[in-house]
């Protein structure tokens, strides 16, 4: 019964994140252009108040002590800083981003919305991270 309430809470989250994305314009690609442009700050704006609502919320996760849904304390791991990678790949990722118009959450709205280009975009999201995977092992580190 548990599993179905959290499968139940995960997809009402899931629904209102795309309601919210959908209305705040966040899946508009004239917006991601005005933002990659610097015309707007509408975007700059959206991604701002999302970093800040996340840090306020990891803050009070921790000082309530929080626990998962399967109620496991929520731990925080350090990750490494490895220049080149997060240089290349966010270059990469602000790439692709710029060109289709769209970052991982868009996409599944776009596909929600019966886009045929939403489905075509995250295709090639999922081709990339499938390559990504298979070439892992083999670039530098």
């Amino acid at each position: 019964m548990k599993k179905i309430t959290n499968i139940i809470i995960s997809i009402s989250l899931g629904a209102f994140l795309g309601f919210v994305l959908t209305e705040s314009q966040a899946i508009s690609w004239y917006r991601i252009q005005e933002m990659f442009h610097f015309q707007s700050f509408h975007m700059f704006g959206l991604l701002g108040s999302a970093v800040v609502t996340g840090a306020l919320s990891l803050i009070i996760i921790k000082k309530l002590k929080i626990k998962s849904m399967n109620n496991n304390p929520v731990k925080l791991k350090d990750k490494p800083l490895i220049w080149k990678a997060n240089l290349f790949g966010g270059i990469l990722f602000g790439l692709g981003w710029g060109l289709t118009g769209a970052c991982s959450a868009p996409l599944f709205i776009l596909v929600g919305l019966s886009w045929k280009l939403g489905l075509l975009l995250l295709i090639g999201a999922l081709s990339g991270t499938f390559f990504y995977a298979l070439l892992k092992d083999k670039l530098p580190h």
